[in-house]
């Protein structure tokens, strides 16, 4: 019998988080593609296996999933280089997209590759059947829609493979990836169970167990406000905008060179320059340390000031609510302006995560929680169904 391997994947507008196993590996990959050919040049192969898989990810995809099948992409890092880098765009649905299904297969195959899962997963002649239990979320607006249902059975019945074309170690390497459960979380939901249990399911904050509360996950593509009472999501209340910080990002993006004349590759070069620890804010400029100050403070409030807008109008509908975390990449984003509006304007009670790595990995933490806790729930219930058929009498 085959053993399936649980998968814990966020699908950011940013970045791919995933966890795996007994938290056994993690994977961040910059969630940009770019269509490729076959045999794209390298210095020679030697150089190529001594480089990471990561930072060379090229691979060809047949599935029935995709829109566009067997076409060949380059993933993460590598597509971030290229010419013809594809990043979701502001109103598109992440359920419906092949960047995020491209995305997903990658993380797997990398994950089935790797020398530790050797005995884990049925390998012959370079091929190898993963069978994987998935935990997943898509954006509150998108469940609400339905769409999540369409997303699970996409994934789920059929065989997904990742071949590894000119990837550094897995050259050749063909993953035949199925799911035996597929789970999808609405993203408002998950950040809640994240912030209120740990990795075994145990309650850490009680404080907030019980609390009226809003999380604000403010993503690339759009914002959801979950409303949380009574450690349930009120699924009435709870609302989707199609409100991110993709189309800001772009903007600074384009005003940067429009200004100064620097092609940033991707969003989350400008991502790199508004969070870095040192010269933030700053960009080189035929080798002199620029300023760009003036560029994101005004793209950046413009929207801190639509996300409080938000706020102001759910905490008005919710008027018993407590606290609003703000979590999601977004968020880390706009903490300062935000919190400056805050306190300038109607001092609500929010909270924000001051653990850069912790608000990062939010959601995927919450999916391995959420389908950990799937699986033992299904485990139980499994062997009370063998524990009654053992006890069901014999008939004569």
């Amino acid at each position: 019998m085959r053993k399936s391997r649980v998968a814990a994947v966020d699908v950011g507008n940013d970045s791919l988080k995933a966890i795996f196993g007994d938290l056994d590996h993690e994977l961040n990959i910059p969630n940009a593609i770019a269509r490729d050919i076959e045999d794209r040049p390298i210095i020679g192969i030697e150089e190529l296996n001594s480089k990471d898989p990561l930072d060379g990810i090229h691979i060809r995809l047949h599935s029935p999933a995709l829109s566009e099948n067997n076409a060949i992409y380059r993933v993460g890092t590598l597509a971030t280089k290229s010419d013809n880098t594809s990043e979701l765009d502001p109103g598109s649905s992440k359920s419906e997209e092949d960047q995020t299904l491209v995305m997903l297969f990658a993380s797997l195959a990398l994950d089935a590759v790797r020398e530790e899962n050797s005995t884990l997963f049925n390998r012959s002649n370079n091929v190898i059947d993963a069978n994987y239990i998935l935990g997943t979320g898509l954006p509150l607006r998108e469940v609400k829609e339905g769409k999540d249902a369409g997303y699970r059975s996409r994934l789920l019945g059929s065989v997904h493979q990742v071949e590894f074309l000119v990837t550094p170690k897995y050259q050749g390497i063909k993953v035949n990836i199925k799911f035996e459960d597929v789970k999808v979380y609405p993203e408002g939901f998950a950040a809640f169970i994240n912030l209120v249990m740990d990795n075994n399911l145990n309650i850490i904050n009680k404080d907030l167990v019980n609390k009226s509360i809003l999380i604000q996950d403010i993503g690339g593509l759009s914002t959801d406000i979950a409303v949380i009472k009574n450690r349930n999501v009120d699924d009435d209340k709870a609302q989707g905008f199609n409100l991110g910080v993709s189309a800001a990002l772009e903007q600074i993006r384009e005003e940067i060179r429009s200004k100064h004349g620097v092609e940033l590759d991707s969003r989350r070069d400008v991502v790199e320059i508004i969070t870095k620890k040192n010269d933030r804010n700053h960009i080189m400029v035929k080798g002199s340390r620029t300023s760009v100050h003036d560029i994101i403070d005004r793209i950046l409030l413009e929207l801190a000031k639509k996300q409080y807008r938000l706020l102001r109008n759910m905490w008005s509908k919710n008027s018993q609510t407590e606290i609003c975390y703000f979590v999601g990449g977004g968020s880390n984003i706009l903490k300062d302006y935000l919190k400056t509006l805050n306190n300038n304007l109607d001092g609500y009670n929010i909270d924000f995560f001051e653990d850069e790595k912790e608000s990062i990995w939010m959601m995927a933490n919450a999916y391995y929680k959420l389908i950990s806790d799937h699986l033992r729930r299904t485990q139980k219930e499994d062997q009370k169904d063998k524990k009654g058929e053992e006890k069901k009498p014999v008939k004569a």
